[in-house]
């Protein structure tokens, strides 16, 4: 039998086209090569570790990833299908109301949100509705709320005042008055005030806000014209530090003009993103026309939240924590955090271009400006751009209305920056002055090139 001609070699294919990055492809792809290509998409993200920017929490530890993995699919807004996640939600907050010294832990109320945007969200509308129930039942009108807050207030408290019809009442920060501490207040504050705003960790530069001070003042404003304003304290940060490395700060539920607390566990609670915590003295501060009673697969509960389902993986993370820790590990952790802060300023105080505008022993933050120099030829936006080749990623930005002229950058220090990262980023910021201090003339700026930092 004759030998069979050996097969042509088959013709090579064309590469398929990758898949579009803004549409729908038409074609499945192999699971792994899906994520190859996200995955490979994400490494151009920054290193967390380097980001002194955000106050995120960005490292957890094994035993969490693991509690993290075994809860990827809990809803926390199905109480029915997960008792267990609710119970242990409402023992969060009850333990931040302990924290805080609420009078009585078990009549305070609280709940568990996506992070302290929409805690101050809820605090805010709780404001709002007690101060229209109380003008209504006087029979005044409830057209005209405002909240009075610092000028330096985070992006957030802007968004609620336009969101909810509620006008804003900024009392300006200045290099006198660096933080809102009752000066000024009664130039602000009338019948129409739903509440004061005092914000436990300014996030420009890490400040607390006095709130014992600015209740003083409240006092004394309702001795002379019978006005009773209530506090919302914004502790995004520090509300999860005060009370482990400040323990004899008075500013929370021991000052009785203090209606509702909220804090972020996903930064100095420790926990990934996304969730916060609102908690108010005591039921009679939350409104019940606030809360909703919802019929849910199967149950029947109530509900204060601007977001529906959302994961309850943070919230068992939380408690991961709260046991493991307790209050001597909180101390440990962010008491080291605090070292580093100043550690940092410290270094930064002495080198010759910098003035410091705080020293970082507040929470882990801290903020500093470049001394005046009429020949010197670069700006902190140009530090910070250098740093960012170098990995670091360090904000410049300028402060609020009234010190609009004053730029600042600022550092804030996680868990995470050890004292051998915070070496070499002293390093690293040496070396990006020393670069920019030879320089002979300006450094040129695309038309349109942004030097903010939205807070």
């Amino acid at each position: 039998m004759p030998n069979s001609p050996d097969p042509a070699p088959p013709s090579p294919q064309p590469d398929p086209p990758p898949p579009p990055r803004d549409r729908l492809g038409d074609h499945e792809l192999a699971a792994e090569t899906a994520y190859q290509l996200v995955h490979d998409e994400s490494m151009l993200d920054g290193n967390a570790r380097l980001n002194l920017a955000t106050f995120v929490t960005t490292w957890m530890d094994g035993q969490a990833d693991r509690l993290y993995a075994e809860a990827f699919a809990k809803n926390a807004i199905d109480k029915d299908e997960y008792p267990q996640t609710a119970a242990i939600e409402q023992s969060c907050w009850r333990i931040l109301a302990d924290l805080w010294h609420a009078p009585d832990p078990e009549g305070a109320i609280g709940t568990s949100t996506t992070g302290s945007s929409e805690a101050c969200m809820l605090g805010g509308l709780a404001l709002k509705r007690r101060w229209q129930h109380r003008r209504r039942s006087q029979g005044k009108k409830a057209d005209k709320p405002n909240l009075v807050m610092s000028s330096a207030v985070q992006v957030r408290w802007e968004k609620f005042c336009n969101y909810w019809d509620v006008e804003p009442r900024r009392v300006p920060i200045s290099l006198d008055h660096k933080a809102l501490d009752g000066a000024g207040l009664d130039r602000h504050v009338d019948e129409n005030t739903i509440g004061v705003v005092a914000i436990m960790g300014v996030t420009y530069t890490g400040m607390y806000e006095p709130v014992a001070q600015i209740a003083a003042e409240l006092d004394r404003l309702q001795e002379r014209t019978g006005l009773d304003v209530p506090i919302h304290v914004d502790g995004a940060s520090g509300a999860m530090v005060a009370p482990f490395c400040q323990p004899d700060l008075v500013w929370d539920f021991r000052l009785p003009r203090v209606a509702s607390i909220n804090t972020s566990g996903h930064k100095y609670g420790l926990v990934y993103p996304g969730v916060g915590w609102a908690v108010w003295r005591d039921r009679s501060l939350l409104p019940a026309d606030l809360v909703f009673r919802v019929h849910y697969l199967g149950g029947d509960m109530p509900t204060f939240a601007l977001n529906f389902s959302r994961p309850g993986a943070q919230i068992l993370l939380q408690y991961y924590l709260f046991r493991r820790l307790g209050r001597a590990g909180y101390a440990r952790v962010l008491g080291a955090a605090l070292d580093v802060s100043r550690r940092l300023a410290a270094a930064i105080g002495q080198m010759g271009p910098f003035e410091l505008w705080n020293d970082g022993s507040d929470i882990p933050v801290f903020a500093w400006s470049l001394r005046h120099d009429p020949a010197r030829q670069w700006s902190l936006y140009d530090l910070s751009d250098r740093l960012r080749m170098a990995g670091w990623q360090v904000p410049a930005y300028p402060m609020p209305a009234d010190l609009e002229d004053l730029t600042v950058q600022r550092i804030v220090v996680r868990n995470g920056l050890t004292s051998d990262l915070a070496d070499r980023f002293i390093d690293a910021l040496a070396a990006a002055v020393q670069h920019l201090d030879r320089l002979t003339g300006p450094i040129p700026r695309s038309p349109g090139r942004p030097v903010g930092f939205r807070h």
